[in-house]
């Protein structure tokens, strides 16, 4: 596939949550943007209107939704649409979700440090091991990216998602230490060819140091 047929991705996590405000653990408990996470959300929308975007598709969380149409609503090809995707989920935490770290490391002391190492095999009761949210999550960017040869398209996912896609970027193992940032609303630029993923730019959050004023009534 020669350079000009690669497919350009804008890979972005949702806007900021109260969950998030306070780290407690989300995974597929569908929690919607606070206000704080709209603001990013509309700001993301002004950044990325100009942008040729051939389609966008998001977690079917509303978290991600609710930035995903930000982003519609001002594309400048009016016709888009969201394509929901629920491979584009966070992990499914099991019963970790709905507590902090702290609450899980006191309640399940040797789970949370086989969590903390980043154990490819762990996965929390009713929840995915690390290794079945990576396969998951790459398979379906994977997939999504061949459809969109020679475009650019918008990806609204979660942080657990980015960071998997990061590691295939980059090549960095499961368990590799994450020296990176996870910015809510932040762009991140990647391009997909059949060898794989490749990182142009990361957590670009230039867009958002207007948040301040955004914010006010």
């Amino acid at each position: 596939m020669p350079l000009d047929s690669s497919t350009q991705i804008l890979a972005i996590r949702h806007g900021e949550t109260e969950w998030n405000r306070v780290k407690r653990i989300q995974g597929h408990t569908d929690i919607a943007l606070s206000e704080i996470g709209l603001a990013q959300a509309r700001l993301l929308g002004l950044a990325l209107q100009e942008q040729p975007i051939a389609a966008i598709y998001t977690s079917d969380l509303q978290r991600a939704r609710q930035t995903a149409k930000a982003v519609a609503d001002r594309a400048s090809h009016a016709s888009l649409h969201l394509r929901l995707d629920a491979h584009l989920r966070e992990r499914n935490f099991g019963v970790f979700e709905g507590l902090t770290w702290e609450e899980i490391a006191a309640r399940w002391p040797e789970q949370s440090e086989r969590w903390r190492k980043r154990d490819a095999e762990f996965g929390a009761q009713g929840g995915e091991t690390l290794g079945e949210f990576y396969r998951r999550s790459i398979a379906a960017l994977t997939g999504i990216a061949l459809q969109h040869p020679g475009q650019t398209i918008v990806v609204l996912t979660h942080g657990g998602v980015l960071d998997c896609l990061y590691r295939a970027a980059t090549g960095l193992d499961l368990q590799a230490p994450r020296s990176w940032v996870l910015g809510n609303a932040a762009i991140n630029r990647l391009l997909f060819t059949p060898a794989g993923f490749s990182l142009i730019g990361w957590n670009d959050a230039s867009h958002l140091v207007d948040l301040g004023k955004e914010l006010l009534p």
